[in-house]
């Protein structure tokens, strides 16, 4: 194929810590001198990802199998440098990662003891990249079967790994490579203009200046909106025989009708009440709704959001937990999800059958579809794996509830409904739409009956079940109450992380490995911060970052540009594309947009955020800081003075731990809540008060959590 005959990608050499990797050890090098002979018998050795599923594979696996650890990448590109060398095609220059000689020594050590060497990291790019990296350091020819990919770790998902090993997919290598140096072009050259031109320690990526770009364009949406005023008008109605609907001013004089004002509102009720209500229409209609289908990573991510409160990273943490293995007491460790980075809505058969036959035995055959249920995915998705579902459909969540954490729990509960559900019969809806004429205004109520709830026995339907009565053409109703509302129309609502998922993945940016660190990276580098709702808001920092990116460098940070990317990537993992060939397209222009900017742009003064509060020290204004452990408030005469606080926001809730200080919205700055909004007491460190909980003005807060 053409990438893999055309690329020589940098290699690693196996010698010291940081020794610069020679062209020779390009990926095809790699090939010709990477030979696993002479070891002497001591078995498989079998190298994955995770401590945590390198003990699940241990136990399954048994005698003859040693199962390790890589703890992620083992070579990378070197942190303090560009590692790309730039006037030889783009070549990486790949170091062994800091702090892992000595598990790099034990893993060569185990590796010319054993007879053969399974490379196991997880299947996809980025897996593959470390499969690469790790064949080069341990000797194993890569041409040879060394490859394994466990899909879900369970006795059988593991058989049926070790029977299908093949060779490491050097088109998949090659897509992660243009990747990670395309990222390292963009960051590593944009990072330093940002120093010299707004202020030091901020960052550009390729993706995360796409994702500031649509949050800061949503927010100046929201900024430049008008409300305008309108009014709703309703009237509830009775039929001689008792029957009651609620109806809905839709038009007037036969168009749809707004109104602007209370006098306009006053003059269509006067015309109801000179006017009778005439049923002009009723229509009733059945139809069914098909089931979702199972999750893939991103739609994982957005639900998880909706109905748990989960952030991208935490879902994909415990997501992971889920995949690597599970102690169940009779069975070990067990996996209990299938690989959870996949756009892929495909099932096995396997799975279907699996699915199927729990349905027929628990609902009955009548909440089966005629067909197993297929879903597809549109444009380009790594057909490779599956989506996201329970390895054993017969390991109910509850049944393992007292064996899994919480969170495990609730989200494995969620992924197994929604896998179940896909196979269930469709739901059939009745939909009734009454019509009423009443003199030049037409009137309209509609409303949704369940006749047969189908996938709705497992997964919520979304329809509000609510019932319209029958009513005869021509037949005479009695108007009742006319109620008039003032409102006025909304902005569009700031992204949440899960609509912002949403939308990158609908206009083709980043893919389901990456949608998490997007998102926390921009929070990470004070870009963007959440307001009450957990809704995504530009910083100030944020807003000037994107306006300068915008102004000078407007294809990076253009939508079109970055999907046009990833499809260029999907090419490369395909063999379509030679994967320098991107790359080389895009530097060049860039190189020259890099240098005129640096030489011609005006420095841009970013203006502090003020916090409205005087310092209590000297009475300057206080304003917001950012530090080595996210914002604080700091006074605006540093560094004459000093005075600093954390960061909070007032809830106006008295603490109910002490009852003297009062509740505070604040930032957790480390364990697994690092980022996330929490409420503490005013008070602290004398009440040490916190919560994850949102309190009501009542003050009904009662949870107290440790990990804050």
């Amino acid at each position: 194929m053409a990438a893999r005959g055309a690329s020589k990608a940098a290699g690693a050499s196996s010698g010291a810590k940081g020794k610069r990797s020679s062209s020779k050890g390009s990926a095809e090098g790699s090939r010709r001198r990477s030979k696993l002979g002479g070891a002497p018998a001591g078995g498989t050795l079998v190298v994955v990802e995770s401590p945590t599923k390198a003990r699940s594979l241990g136990k399954m696996l048994g005698a003859g199998y040693t199962v390790e650890a890589s703890l992620g990448h083992v070579m990378d590109l070197p942190k303090g440098r560009l590692g790309v060398d730039v006037d030889n095609r783009f070549e990486p220059e790949y170091i062994q990662v800091r702090g892992k000689a000595q598990l790099i020594k034990r893993l060569k050590e185990l590796a010319k003891g054993a007879d053969r060497v399974l490379l196991a990291s997880d299947p996809d790019r980025e897996g593959e990249a470390i499969a690469w990296h790790l064949g080069m350091l341990l000797g194993v020819d890569i041409d040879s079967p060394c490859r394994v990919r466990v899909h879900e770790i369970t006795p059988s998902g593991v058989a049926a790994a070790l029977e299908d090993v093949g060779t490491l997919d050097m088109n998949k290598v090659f897509a992660q490579q243009a990747r990670r140096v395309l990222d390292r072009l963009v960051g590593y050259k944009l990072s330093p203009l940002l120093w010299s031109k707004l202020q030091r320690g901020l960052s550009a990526g390729r993706v995360q200046s796409v994702a500031l770009r649509l949050v800061c364009e949503r927010q100046d949406e929201i900024d430049a909106f008008v409300p305008e005023e309108y009014w709703q008008v309703e009237v509830e109605a009775l039929s001689d025989d008792g029957r009651s609907y609620t109806l809905k001013l839709e038009r007037e004089d036969g168009r749809p009708v707004r109104l602007k004002n209370r006098d306009e509102a006053e003059r269509v009720r006067g015309i109801i009440y000179r006017n009778p209500l005439v049923v002009s229409s009723f229509k009733s209609r059945e139809g069914l709704r098909r089931p979702m289908p199972p999750f893939k990573t991103s739609t994982l991510q957005q639900e998880a959001s909706r109905r748990l409160g989960y952030g991208p990273r935490r879902t994909m943490r415990i997501a992971q937990s889920l995949f690597e293995g599970v102690e169940i007491p009779g069975r070990g460790p067990v996996g209990l999800i299938t690989y959870m980075r996949t756009d892929s809505l495909r099932l096995s058969d396997e799975a279907v059958g699996a699915f199927r036959a729990y349905v027929a035995g628990r609902f009955g055959d009548g909440y089966l579809s005629k067909e197993p249920n297929q879903f597809s995915q549109k444009g380009r998705s790594q057909d490779a794996h599956e989506a996201i579902r329970p390895t054993d459909v017969f390991l109910e969540p509850e049944a393992l509830r007292e064996h899994l954490t919480p969170e495990q729990y609730r989200l494995y509960d969620l992924i197994w409904r929604r896998a179940v559900a896909s196979q269930m019969a469709d739901a059939k809806v009745r939909t009734n739409t009454l019509e009423v004429q009443c003199g030049t205004l037409g009137l309209k109520c509609s409303g949704v009956e369940v006749l047969f709830e189908g996938w709705g026995g497992l997964w919520p339907l979304g329809v509000k079940d609510r019932s319209v009565p029958s009513a005869r053409l021509g037949e005479e109703l009695k108007a009742g109450e006319v109620r008039l509302e003032q409102r006025f129309t909304q902005p569009p609502g700031r992204y949440t992380e899960a609509g912002l998922i949403k939308e990158l993945e609908e206009k083709g940016i980043g893919r389901p490995s990456t949608y998490a660190t997007i998102i926390e990276t921009l929070s990470d580098r004070g870009y963007v911060d959440r307001d009450e709702e957990k809704r995504l808001a530009p910083t100030t920092l944020g807003r000037y970052v994107n306006a300068f990116l915008v102004r000078h460098f407007p294809e990076v940070v253009q939508v079109d540009f970055t999907a046009r990317m990833e499809d260029q990537l999907d090419r490369i993992e395909a063999g379509e594309l030679e994967w320098r060939r991107p790359i080389e397209e895009f530097y060049g222009p860039f190189e020259v947009k890099l240098e005129e900017v640096q030489r011609t742009a005006d420095r841009m003064s970013v203006p502090p955020e003020q916090t409205g509060e005087s310092c209590p020290e000297c009475g300057k204004p206080l304003v917001i800081k950012r530090g080595r452990f996210g914002e604080f408030v700091g006074c605006s005469g540093y560094p004459e003075c000093r005075f600093t606080k954390r960061k909070e926001t007032s809830t106006g809730v008295k603490c109910p731990k002490c009852g003297e200080g009062v509740l505070v919205m604040r930032k957790a700055s480390k364990g697994k809540g690092k980022g996330r909004s929490f409420y503490g007491c005013s008070r602290y460190p004398e009440c040490d008060y916190a919560s994850w909980k949102k309190p009501s003005k009542g003050g009904d807060v009662t949870e107290v959590s440790d990990e804050v």
